[in-house]
């Protein structure tokens, strides 16, 4: 469903709309053009990746209320904004509220060009790294109650001998708690597991 990265472009001046395309085409980047924010909404389906460029001023849904839209819809498409000289305190309330840049019109071909590539790389980053969530919190699924104990405290820095004292079992038990933790995470060495641990977040704390 996600295919190849596509360029969302939401701008109701179609002359622009044109100039953008042409020039994010013109090195092989695949995009899509909208002439207001509904439009836009009623064709895009959420988890495609990509990123979007869009205008601060436009009629019906401005810029900022689709930004805010896709926020609630907890989207994670990059937004780029594209303003007006005299947009910026709307620009930089946009990148407080997650746009990933915001490019001042009149742009220079390579300012936008390689907003639009770092946009797709963070998109690219975060994507992996929600795969590899989603990949954890399957293994962490597999861990008993107490094996998720074990993990919890293997993976805050307590020795073997500590961890037995704070569950009142021998220290062999703990032993065979954590074999069985790497085991079913996978993991190849203590590092390794302590990362899993970081990817997870919450995820460990609320099983």
């Amino acid at each position: 469903m996600n295919g190849e990265p596509t360029v969302f472009v939401v701008d109701d001046d179609q002359a622009m709309r044109n100039s953008l395309k042409w020039l994010i085409e013109s090195i092989g980047m695949q995009v899509r053009t909208y002439g207001s924010a509904d439009d836009f909404l009623n064709n895009y389906y959420p988890g495609r990746a990509g990123c979007l460029l869009l205008d601060v001023r436009m009629p019906g849904m401005s810029g900022l209320e689709l930004q805010a839209y896709l926020a609630r819809q907890q989207s994670r498409l990059p937004v780029i904004i594209i303003t007006g000289h005299g947009d910026i305190a709307m620009a930089v309330k946009a990148m407080k509220s997650g746009a990933v840049d915001f490019i001042e019109k009149p742009f220079h071909d390579d300012e936008l060009l390689t907003s639009i590539r770092n946009a797709l790389d963070f998109d690219e980053k975060q994507r992996a790294l929600q795969s590899q969530r989603a990949q954890i919190a399957a293994r962490l699924a597999e861990l008993t109650p107490r094996e998720h104990e074990v993990m919890e405290m293997v993976t805050s820095g307590r020795a073997n001998k500590e961890i037995a004292a704070a569950l009142g079992v021998s220290a062999k038990t703990v032993e065979a708690h954590r074999a069985r933790v790497m085991d079913k995470m996978r993991a190849s060495s203590l590092a390794e597991l302590v990362r899993m641990a970081l990817i997870a977040g919450g995820d460990l704390q609320s099983d």
